[in-house]
């Protein structure tokens, strides 16, 4: 049975009320992860609603197309209302708590009249300002007034009505309360808590990234290193606050400290003008002292603050001002993730509202105004600026990696020929124990390195300048901010301490690898050990499964192995496990380059993980037909000689996951299966500028049912995806309409959703579907 985890990294946008449209789509997500985990576990689970249709689904695709697949959401991002629903999902998933108190949150407090400051409230008529009622009136009901051209007919009454005690209640501050935002934040994540915990959605062990959003309102002085001056200071205001953890093995234990948590999603949510500006004395306030991990939490995310005592000062606001769709936050949580079988890897955003296309030539267009340029330079065109760099860059990625199978491929006759001479066709009768394996591929790698004639010095020298990068960027990521090193500085510094060990020349006299650049390399060459594995791993999964002449269970076998050997080296790549004092070898690398490199050879431990993998390969080699036996010996023997010709083509030493990475959109543009029309013929929260959720319950319900069926439609669009060859598409739709009936059926269950409207959209799921 072939074996696939589609991995999803989440982004999610910034929305205003339409996060409750995101908080149904997040839903989805949390759900069919829950799915995905109890297909997975070891015995039956008992699941029911929409649960089960996705349980249904997975064991479709295992009994009729042998996929037996798992879904991991493992990186969450968002900005502004989007990063409090990546806040929530991503502790949901990392403890196994519910996501329901989430919900209540939305559909009950996300309303004006509930998240209105006290003060701000027009509870006489002498605080609600009596004499501003016609001008509230006139602005609220003149011809073209915004309520008039952007909400619907039958709730304009109620929208006026908040809307006018929203005005008059106090001029020229903020009218919602930031500590009553803080406290209901803080209210639904320990709800969460006390509810009935169940498993963690990722497998033990498996990281699991969350990053938010923030803009530093003052800024912070960020250093930088020029020719000349040697270093100035600019401003910096973006304030990302992220978090990776490890899944624990037992559900209930958080993600971080819930006052972390809370001030992630308080910060990333604070909307200018309709929030204060978070302070971090408000989480103090709401902490009362109860808050261990304070100190270092500050530190990590605002170092440049605590070094010089301004942490009381710092006023965060929204964070999709500056990043409001945070996909290069995404994409750093790439690296040191663990596969213990072949990786589908999506980027999936979420876009209630996709742009509407610029204006063409001969459109009736409105002169930009005085007014209109100015909010739009200040929030709404850096808000709507366009992921393209970012996509551009996905796919620059995922070209290089199809480049490089090409070329591998092309090389692979000629590679094999050179091993089989090398060991003669004896060696695949051979029993390959880890001693025997681990001579071999020392033999393999000295050969390549003599027939590589002069290319190999250079080859060397490029392996050893990606070694001492990696280790220098490495360093400066762990120092404390007030003591980090100057990257180029440190790098020249561990060459020079490199020179000095014999490595000045890396070729020996006769030729290949001279003994003191073995040495070096078996202590720090992670990223050769990684990418031989990953090549094998990819052929086990990609190039040899349809081969006639392998079974499916040694296919299998064999893979589960070579994933649980490349595991144990991208554990090493993990920061957290080099150990509490790292950080302060690291910032000294510059006076003790040696210390810093011997502290990172003892703790990584390279040889010893050389040991035990190769005692997991032996044993899967010695269990294997004889046939897939010399392909895997062939292409594990013969890596040396593809990565002389490959590694001076890979950007990050193949250090990040290799595999091409899928972009996939959840928005109402995309999800058409239930109703044609995109957002407009959907969503009610995109009236009176996107606040329209703010200003009725109903609308609130309308998007968070609509969010849940759109983010099913696309969930289940994914899972059919992934399979080779593709899905039915008849049988698609078919578990989509059973996934709508389902949530019809757990809303009208809770009752927190209107029953007519629950009614409404059961009635138009049978007369479209069946």
């Amino acid at each position: 049975m072939r074996q696939k985890e589609l991995r999803i990294a989440l982004v999610c946008y910034g929305g205003v009320s339409l996060a409750v449209y995101m908080h149904g789509v997040t839903k989805e997500i949390w759900k069919l992860a829950r799915a995905s985990r109890s297909f997975h576990s070891a015995g039956e689970q008992q699941t029911d609603g929409v649960e089960a249709v996705y349980l249904s689904l997975l064991k479709t695709i295992e009994s009729e197309c042998e996929l037996r697949l798992r879904m991991l959401p493992d990186i969450i991002t968002g900005a502004s209302a989007g990063g409090i629903n990546a806040v929530f999902l991503a502790q949901a998933i990392h403890s196994g708590q519910d996501l329901e108190p989430l919900t209540e949150l939305w559909l009950a407090n996300a309303d004006v009249e509930k998240l209105v400051d006290e003060e701000a409230r027009p509870w006489s008529d002498i605080a609600a300002k009596p004499f501003m009622r016609p001008f509230v009136w006139y602005l609220s009901n003149r011809p073209g007034n915004a309520v008039s051209e952007s909400v619907a007919l039958e709730t304009r009454a109620e929208v006026r009505r908040k809307l006018s005690n929203l005005v008059r209640g106090r001029w020229f501050e903020p009218p919602f309360s930031g500590v009553g935002f803080t406290k209901l934040l803080h209210d639904a994540l320990t709800a969460m808590a006390a509810e009935e915990v169940d498993e963690p959605l990722l497998p033990p062990g498996h990281p699991l990234d969350l990053l938010v959003t923030a803009t530093d309102y003052r800024g912070h002085r960020e250093v930088l290193r020029l020719n000349s001056p040697p270093i100035v200071e600019e401003t910096e205001h973006r304030m990302p606050i992220d978090f990776r953890v490890r899944t624990p093995a037992t559900g209930g234990q958080s993600l971080a400290h819930l006052c972390e948590l809370t001030l992630a999603a308080r910060a990333t949510a604070s909307f200018p003008g309709a929030f204060p500006p978070l302070q971090v004395k408000e989480i103090d306030d709401l902490a009362a002292g109860d808050w261990a991990s304070r100190d270092q939490f500050l530190q990590r995310i605002m170092p440049t603050n605590v070094e010089r005592g301004t942490v009381d000062h710092v006023a965060l606001i929204d964070g999709s001002v500056l990043v409001n769709a945070p996909f290069e936050g995404a994409m750093a949580g790439l690296s040191a993730r663990p596969a213990q079988r072949e990786v589908d890897r999506r980027f999936v955003y979420i876009d209630p509202s996709p742009r509407r296309p610029a204006s063409t030539s001969g459109d009736d267009v409105r002169p930009v105004g005085f007014f209109a340029a100015i909010i739009g330079s200040l929030s709404t065109i850096p808000r709507e600026q366009p992921i393209r760099d970012n996509l551009e860059a996905l796919e620059a990625q995922s070209r290089e990696a199809h480049s490089l199978r090409k070329i591998v491929n092309a090389l692979r006759p000629e590679v094999e020929s050179a091993v089989e001479k090398l060991f003669g066709r004896t060696l695949f009768l051979d029993r390959p124990s880890p001693k025997r394996l681990a001579t071999w591929r020392t033999k393999a790698q000295q050969a390549a390195a003599e027939r590589a004639g002069y290319a190999f010095h250079s080859y060397a020298q490029a392996k050893l300048t990606g070694i001492v990068d990696r280790i220098a960027e490495l360093a400066c990521t762990v120092s404390p901010d007030a003591l980090r090193p100057d990257f180029d500085a440190l790098a020249i510094r561990l060459r020079a301490a490199i020179d000095a060990r014999g490595l000045d020349t890396l070729s020996a006299p006769g030729g290949g690898a001279s003994a003191e650049a073995i040495t070096f390399l078996r202590d720090h060459d992670l990223g050769f050990r990684i990418r031989r594995l990953r090549l094998l791993a990819r052929r086990l999964s990609r190039e040899w499964d349809a081969d006639p002449d392998i079974s499916d269970q040694d296919l299998e076998a064999a893979r589960e192995q070579v994933y649980r050997a490349l595991s144990l080296y991208s554990m090493r790549e993990d920061l957290g496990a080099l150990g509490p004092d790292f950080p302060a070898i690291a910032s000294r690398g510059l006076e003790h380059p040696d210390a810093l490199l011997d502290a990172l050879a003892q703790r990584r431990s390279l040889r010893e993980t050389d040991i035990e993998a190769e005692k997991i390969l032996a044993a899967a080699l010695e269990d294997m037909s004889k046939d897939l036996r010399r392909r895997v010996l062939l292409t594990y023997l013969g890596f040396p000689f593809y990565d002389v010709a490959t590694l001076p083509l890979l950007r990050n030493e193949g250090l990040t996951e290799s595999d091409p990475v899928k972009v996939d959109r959840i928005s109402p543009d995309d999800a058409r299966t239930l109703r044609e029309g995109g957002t407009a013929a959907t969503l009610r929260g995109t009236e009176f500028y996107n606040f329209g959720a703010f200003f009725s319950r109903f609308y609130r319900e309308n998007d968070y049912l609509w969010g849940r069926l759109h983010g099913a439609e696309r969930m289940i669009d994914l899972i059919c995806s992934t399979v080779p060859g593709g899905f039915d598409a008849a049988r698609c739709v078919s578990v989509k309409r059973d996934a709508f009936l389902a949530i019809c059926d757990e809303e009208q269950q809770r009752g927190l959703c209107n029953a007519d409207l629950v009614a409404k959209l059961r009635d138009e799921i049978l007369a479209k579907l069946g």
